[in-house]
């Protein structure tokens, strides 16, 4: 799918609100290519998960950069903006599992070969979460915008390298194959980082800052897990065990896209309190 150009679009010159949220220039982007009347759901719900999306790869990205400076408060606040944001983006779904098959076949066709595996914002916040994959640049190769992006994120440490970086401050060493790797690589769990959570889960009291981390950074984890499980039954609603519009599996690809967890230590562990 190609984006319509908007760069002649006037700037608002109404009230204050308009000219901060760029209303004329926001309202213009729905560029519905038929009369069908579900695609305006499905598109401005699609474009509305795009900006949280980006909003939660700002809080994701602000919150690495704050436990790496020390800000481990000001970290947490972001944390819990990003699962709220996240928990919005888990009920964009509700609208568009509204769509029956026939709703969406009315239009599908027009969508070509689009998918939202082509979100390169999305690429992004996975990557500050730790979910590395080097393959998903290749498709933005020669984007001046994505490109670039993506190579940046890749390259550095993710949100969950952030804070395993906070446990020497409170005397508990991690193996340094953990603290020190190709940040472009996808984060392999280590019996090692489950038994240090484990230690600081057993007494919450004494590493209070790394429990507290630890929590929020579940709260993101299982508001993405819940994001990937309420995406593959909206997607098994509409379309069944169809091909993807992108050439995908549908239902079957997103099922095993979903299976790796962020942050695993944080999931295995409660089997061993």
């Amino acid at each position: 799918m190609t984006a319509p150009n908007h760069t002649d679009v006037p700037v608002a010159l109404g009230t204050e609100f308009s000219r901060y949220v760029a209303s004329t220039a926001l309202l213009s982007l729905q560029d519905f290519r038929t009369a069908a009347p579900a695609e305006p759901s499905f598109l401005i719900i699609t474009q509305v998960m795009e900006l949280l999306f980006k909003l939660s790869y700002v809080e994701a990205r602000r919150a690495r950069d704050q436990i790496e400076a020390g800000a481990v408060e000001e970290a947490l606040s972001g944390l819990r903006r990003l699962r709220e944001a996240q928990q919005v983006t888990v009920q964009g779904w509700s609208v568009l599992s509204a769509l029956s098959p026939v709703d969406y076949l009315q239009f599908r066709d027009d969508l070509g070969d689009g998918t939202g595996f082509q979100s390169f914002v999305f690429r992004q916040w996975e990557f500050v979460l730790g979910k590395k994959n080097a393959d998903l640049v290749e498709p933005y190769v020669g984007d001046p915008v994505a490109e670039p992006a993506l190579r940046s994120a890749l390259a550095e440490p993710s949100l969950y390298d952030s804070v395993l970086g906070r446990f020497a401050r409170h005397g508990i060493r991690l193996p340094g194959s953990c603290l020190r790797r190709d940040w472009t690589r996808p984060y392999e769990p280590n019996s090692e980082v489950e038994l240090a959570w484990s230690r600081v889960y057993g007494e919450p009291r004494r590493y209070e800052t790394l429990y507290r981390l630890g929590e929020a950074l579940m709260d993101v984890a299982y508001e993405f897990a819940r994001w990937q499980a309420t995406h593959i039954l909206v997607v098994e609603r509409v379309l069944g065990a169809k091909t993807g519009t992108g050439g995908t599996s549908g239902v079957a690809w997103l099922r095993k896209a979903s299976e790796r967890r962020l942050f695993p230590e944080l999931w295995s562990l409660r089997a061993v309190l």
